[in-house]
């Protein structure tokens, strides 16, 4: 009898004769850009650097895409950017040391936003590994402990014939959910030493699917079916996992109200009778949200920024849904499914029972009507206008990035993303510098649509090299400066905690004049032209830049 596991796949004749005969000249670096097309990357971004030289080398002899930046965190947040729209794992090449630490950040925001990332490191040549100071340039004492702590695995590898299948296993690893960056590094002496393996094909590094337990999804359905106040919190992980269909049926099917977090932008349709929207820092969301009986919590761990701050105290039954084991029931005790998103909100819609209740939609207008109320009373006309500008500029496929300014800080909770995946921010880890190169990521991903980048002119400066990129690879990205001439998010918290800001302000440059230095063409606007402009340059092809001087006021906070 023949078992699945004893079947292998045989080698043709013709298969058999090229491992036999691999081309000459290849090296370690050729393996490596090998098992990634092998996995079906089409797309690498990085930036060069002598110990990887092995690597990039082998680019030039290979069918794979390279997007080069110009500064390796920027690197890595549009390779962050590439796995959210792609769904794929982004490969990010490093060098050593300096290199490689410069992408830390990123690869922070992108474990903390669960975006597939699979960075690739070269290290010191092997003699150098294990700790021994021998002065190596770019050398550390132990170089992979620096990610141990940001990436979901390391994998590190001492010999060439150990390249493709620990490129292999970091790719399962980075799709499996939830998603997450991984780290490879291959000393400079493997990546550059010829090689006479055969040449790497096809190789299988299927992602594991994480299912639901049905004993837990039944006791879930049930509850849910049951309830008399149900409500949804919709979090990242429906985005990922493709579910905002399943989302949509299942609160529907049980006339369950639906708040989207900053993370799950576009989870849910925002005019939706059962729409919560996003406003989950106002205190009347999460007033309705600890009246619920029964809270479904599906891809959020309820972290700060989904729990008001954590102010959040529910009264009902949590069930939560989550791909991150880690956090089940880390902030609140609940039913904890640990599953993908879009495996576990079909599980549920094959067994729960419809649950009419026709007066959900209005208890829906009542939330929303206090929120419209409250911020109607702080004189927010200009900072509305703006978003507003902002959402008719910007065609409905179009996907957005923005960075940690205050426009970004009212688009997480007034900004109608309308589609899934189409809204993102560094709102993970928190970290300046996002949008921009985030943007270019994602123009590099699709180029069929344009790419909005929005940042504050703080947040502009660590990305301005980016317009060089930009301009070189003809990436269709707007990016909008809204120019408070300085870290305007801190200035406003110095100010309402000590009573004055310190640090905050800052020299700025001529943006409009420093673009069109790069060859991008720029704009100058104004609150009552911005959606005119930006429409403009959003239709042109090629990279451009809109430049709003505005001083915009965050509305006030309810968690204090």
């Amino acid at each position: 009898m023949t078992h699945d596991h004893d079947l292998v796949l045989r080698p043709t004749a013709a298969q058999t004769a090229a491992a036999l005969d691999p081309p000459a000249g290849r090296t370690g670096g050729d393996l490596v850009v090998e098992t990634l097309s092998g996995l079906g990357a089409t797309t690498v971004f990085g930036l060069p650097g002598q110990h990887a030289l092995g690597m990039f080398d082998a680019l030039r002899r290979s069918d794979l895409r390279y997007v080069g930046l110009r500064v390796e965190n920027n690197a890595g947040f549009a390779a962050d950017a590439y796995g959210r729209i792609t769904g794929e794992a982004a490969p990010l090449l490093l060098s050593t040391g300096p290199g490689a630490l410069m992408a830390l950040a990123a690869l922070q925001e992108a474990a903390a936003a669960s975006a597939p990332v699979l960075a690739i490191g070269s290290q010191v040549p092997s003699a150098g590994l294990g700790g021994g100071r021998h002065g190596y340039l770019h050398e550390l004492r132990d170089q992979q402990a620096s990610f141990r702590d940001v990436v979901k695995s390391v994998h590190t590898v001492r010999t060439q014939s150990q390249i493709p299948s620990a490129v292999a296993a970091a790719w399962k690893s980075a799709l499996t959910a939830p998603h997450g960056p991984v780290w490879v590094e291959i000393p400079q002496d493997v990546l550059l030493a010829e090689t006479t393996l055969p040449v790497v094909t096809a190789v299988d590094a299927t992602p594991d699917e994480v299912v639901p337990r049905p004993e837990l999804t039944a006791v879930a359905a049930h509850l849910l079916a049951n309830a008399e106040r149900p409500a949804i919190i919709a979090g990242g992980g429906v985005v990922r996992s493709d579910a905002a269909g399943k989302l949509l049926a299942l609160a529907e099917r049980i006339s369950a109200p639906v708040v989207t977090t900053f993370g799950g932008k576009g989870a849910f349709p925002w005019e939706h009778p059962l729409s919560l929207q996003s406003w989950l820092e106002d205190r009347h969301t999460t007033d309705f949200l600890e009246d619920a009986d029964v809270l479904l919590v599906v891809g959020s761990g309820l972290g700060e920024l989904s729990s008001n701050y954590h102010t959040f105290a529910p009264r009902g039954r949590i069930v939560q849904i989550e791909a991150d084991a880690g956090k089940l029931e880390s902030n609140h005790p609940a039913l904890g499914i640990h599953a993908d998103a879009r495996l576990a909100l079909q599980a549920l819609l094959e067994t729960v029972a419809e649950r009419p209740d026709a007066g959900a939609p209005e208890r829906v207008r009542t939330v929303l009507g206090k929120v419209r109320d409250r911020l109607g009373a702080q004189g927010l006309d200009l900072e509305q206008r703006v978003v507003a500008a902002v959402r008719a500029a910007l065609p409905d496929r179009a996907p957005s990035f923005w960075d940690m300014t205050i426009l970004a800080y009212w688009a997480w909770s007034a900004f109608d993303a309308r589609r899934p995946n189409t809204m993102h921010s560094a709102q993970g880890a928190g970290g300046l510098g996002y949008g921009f190169p985030a943007a270019l990521g994602a123009a590099a991903a699709d180029p069929t649509r344009p790419v909005l980048a929005v940042s504050g002119d703080g947040g502009a400066m660590y990305s301005i090299a980016e317009l060089a990129t930009a301009r070189q690879y003809g990436l269709d990205v707007t990016w909008l400066i809204v120019d408070d001439g300085g870290y305007g998010i801190l200035r406003e918290y110095m100010t309402g905690a000590f009573g004055e800001a310190t640090a905050t302000e800052l020299a700025r440059p001529d943006f409009v004049a420093l673009a069109e230095s790069f060859g991008v063409p720029a704009t100058l606007t104004t609150p009552d032209d911005l959606a005119v402009d930006l429409a403009a340059a959003l239709k042109a092809p090629g990279p451009s830049v809109v430049v709003l001087p505005a001083l915009l006021r965050m509305f006030e906070p309810t968690h204090l």
